[in-house]
């Protein structure tokens, strides 16, 4: 009963953390808020949280990183992929030998290899933590498709890079070209399993509906499995689950242009994935406020702790480790941005010059969070010899402490360096939803014309017409005030039963040619799934009135 009772402590800090960080007198993130109540409730509880990284894994990141996948704009994910790549790839293994040699000259008592394991598992920014500031802070909607689509593809090339830096602390032997194959499997073989089993599963539940039908909830909970069986598919053949969870993600925005799931499935799956995602991002990060005090007697005992030195000794190395990320990052970025300019000069191509807050904002953005918790926990306890693994319980904490300062360094910071900050014009969304909803409009209007009427019974012939016309008149009336302001005809009160009836009719025909319009137009790229998928939502919820 103990665990049982700690879980509903998480889970009613989730809830009250929600409310506390409205009614506090100043701003505050959310995930510290957070953080504190798991703090708070390790500190009431006798019998804690035993975090057993792979079950983390299994449980919490799957489905956060198939959501993010899925609603992560496939627009600018592509319009900025060498960008994405570049922080992804190139940062990470930047990162990682940077920090490795700064810890290493911070800490000297860490073996080398273990400095650089925790540079590695430090390296890649975690897309549930950005997300959370995000909500927060004022970040420009480009700039946070690249620090998401990033987040989603870092977690990769860190966790290969921290997995051959234990192997080397362990053997005392490291292999470039070995890595490297590993990284490509790793990553190439998760994608692959990723969008395999999205499109199979897919195809299987489409036959099998049309076929023998389904349970309304059945499309729901298929699509709640999914990432689950993509990542544990993905480890099972030593492959990458996560970049499985993400490219399933990713795959299934592709299926669902198909239209092929009904309105009602639409929105009830909408609710119930805002649901998980904002109970697993709350107790992730309740989890690590749980584990903290923990950690922090643990590091307090560590033998590579030098003498004299106390928890402010801890913290201050681990603020001077999340520094030196943000100066790392903002190395990488300005660097890369200069390259990036003079490629284009030599192609007498017009280029942006971004003001310099845009590149600290970028930087201060590099958030760490649970994926760095999960990792770091599965440092071995013991070397081949049986000795125990130098430096464990001080690398838990320092990934701990700065996972902490980067969500506070990226609070406080963020809104400073972005304010007042002018930017370059985004695509004008406001006439891309316009055009949208005109097109549907126009084709609402046909099919409402083309739309033959449905038998009426207890109605005579002249009646039945009438009523249909008004019926008609009253939808197309809807669609019209889109277009010129028109307004609606009212129904007659002695036939309303029947009138309610047509108008379900042709309403219903009506938001079906709606909505192949726009899928049709999302499939050719004439609007972005952003767009789509809120004008989708809007058709969703007005059919689920007459279904």
């Amino acid at each position: 009963m103990d665990e049982v009772g700690i879980v509903l402590a998480m889970l009613l800090a989730v809830v009250a953390s929600g409310y506390l960080v409205r009614i506090l007198p100043f701003a505050v993130p959310l995930p510290l808020v957070q953080i504190a109540l798991g703090a708070a409730i390790s500190g009431t509880t006798s019998h804690g949280v035993r975090l057993e990284p792979h079950i983390f894994f299994l449980l919490f990141l799957p489905p956060l990183l198939f959501l993010d996948g899925w609603r992560i704009p496939k627009v600018g994910l592509f319009r900025d992929r060498s960008t994405i790549l570049e922080l992804a790839l190139g940062l990470v293994l930047f990162t990682v030998i940077g920090a490795g040699f700064l810890i290493h000259w911070l800490i000297p008592s860490l073996p080398l290899a273990v400095s650089f394991a925790l540079a590695a598992i430090l390296a890649p920014t975690d897309p549930v933590a950005v997300s959370s500031i995000a909500a927060r802070v004022p970040i420009p909607p480009r700039l946070m498709h690249i620090l998401e689509g990033e987040s989603l593809l870092n977690d990769a090339s860190g966790l290969v890079c921290f997995r051959f830096a234990v192997a080397a602390a362990l053997t005392g032997t490291f292999s470039l070209g070995e890595a490297t194959l590993t990284f490509l499997w790793v990553a190439l073989a998760g994608i692959a399993i990723g969008v395999g089993l999205t499109v199979a599963v897919s195809a299987a539940q489409r036959i099998l509906a049309a076929r023998i039908g389904e349970e309304s909830g059945s499309p729901i909970l298929v699509n709640l499995l999914l990432p689950f069986g993509a990542y544990l598919a993905a480890e099972h053949v030593a492959a990458s689950g996560i970049l499985a969870a993400v490219a399933a993600g990713i795959t299934m925005s592709y299926v669902e242009l198909s239209g092929r799931a009904l309105a009602t499935t639409r929105v009830r799956r909408a609710v119930v994935w805002d649901t998980v995602q904002f109970s697993l991002n709350g107790i992730m990060f309740v989890l690590l406020g749980e584990q903290l005090p923990a950690i922090v007697k643990a590091a307090l005992r560590a033998p590579e702790l030098p003498a004299a030195h106390d928890v402010w000794w801890l913290l201050g190395n681990a603020l001077a480790i999340s520094v030196g990320l943000i100066l790392l990052r903002f190395i990488w970025v300005w660097v890369s941005l200069r390259l990036t300019l003079l490629a284009a000069r030599r192609q007498q191509q017009a280029v942006y010059r971004p003001n310099p807050r845009l590149i600290l904002a970028t930087s201060l953005a590099g958030v760490r969070g649970a994926i760095t918790l999960a990792g770091v926990l599965t440092l071995p306890l013991a070397m081949p010899n049986g000795t125990p693994f130098p430096g464990r319980d001080l690398v838990i904490f320092l990934a701990s402490a700065v996972i902490v300062a980067s969500l506070v360094l990226a609070s406080v910071g963020l809104p400073r360096v972005l304010r007042g900050l002018e930017l370059p014009a985004e695509p004008a969304h406001e006439s891309e939803e316009d055009g949208a909803r005109h097109a549907a409009a126009l084709a609402a209007l046909e099919a409402i014309a083309a739309t033959p009427p449905p038998p009426t019974a207890g109605c005579d012939l002249e009646g039945a017409a009438e009523m249909h016309a008004s019926a008609a008149d009253q939808v197309r009336s809807l669609y019209q005030y889109r277009l010129d302001g028109g307004t609606g005809t009212g129904i007659d009160p002695d036939r309303a039963r029947a009138a309610e009836s047509a108008e379900r009719h042709y309403r219903l025909a009506a938001l079906e040619q709606e909505r192949a319009v726009l899928l049709r137009m999302a499939r050719h790229n004439q609007l972005s799934d952003e767009i789509a998928r809120k004008l989708l939502r809007e058709i969703d919820l007005v059919e689920a009135r007459y279904r």
